[in-house]
């Protein structure tokens, strides 16, 4: 495809669905239309591995989304994605004011502290009440990082890193 800041994370494949090599995705996009108009896509699994592919089919499944990816014929080969994220070529979307992202350019930020600790890599983002919580991960280990202002000091979407504040205990 071409360089990551000219794509974006659209979607992290949740598990295969059904017996033709569907997936189920949860969208990470908050732009309209986003997934009804998918074509070609890179697939990015955990272990790094990627593929090339277009989007065969989309149907709507509640707030998730049922994939028909060229090449990925079996609940065999769409189980290979588990957990894997769809990227696509970045659309026009419009502008957000300073210190706001979209969640689809924040995922797979590189996290560390402000002492330049490594933390994880920044999986998921949970929309809770109060305010949304970052889902930071290294190996096992998993972090829970509320998105406030106090807490993350910077964004740079350019290097794909996020640095942190720790408190006391939300480390551990």
């Amino acid at each position: 495809m071409v360089n990551q800041l000219e794509t974006v994370t659209v979607g992290q494949i949740e598990r295969p669905f059904g017996v033709k090599g569907e997936v189920k995705v949860r969208p990470l996009s908050d732009v309209p239309g986003r997934f009804e108009g998918l074509k070609a896509v890179s697939l990015l699994a955990r272990n790094g591995q990627t593929l090339e592919t277009s989007v065969t089919h989309v149907k709507r499944a509640g707030e998730r989304f049922i994939l028909g990816l060229t090449g990925v014929t079996t609940p065999e080969d769409a189980s290979l994605w588990r957990g894997g994220f769809i990227r696509t070529i970045r659309g026009a979307v419009p502008a957000l004011p300073d210190g706001q992202y979209y969640e689809c350019d924040l995922i797979g930020l590189a996290v560390s502290t402000e002492e330049n600790m490594p933390i994880g890599v920044l999986e998921e983002i949970w929309d809770l009440p109060g305010n949304p919580v970052f889902v930071v991960r290294q190996g096992a280990k998993e972090i829970l990082i509320p998105a406030a202002k106090e807490l993350v000091s910077a964004v740079d979407l350019a290097a794909r890193k996020m640095t942190v504040r720790l408190i006391d205990g939300l480390g551990d």
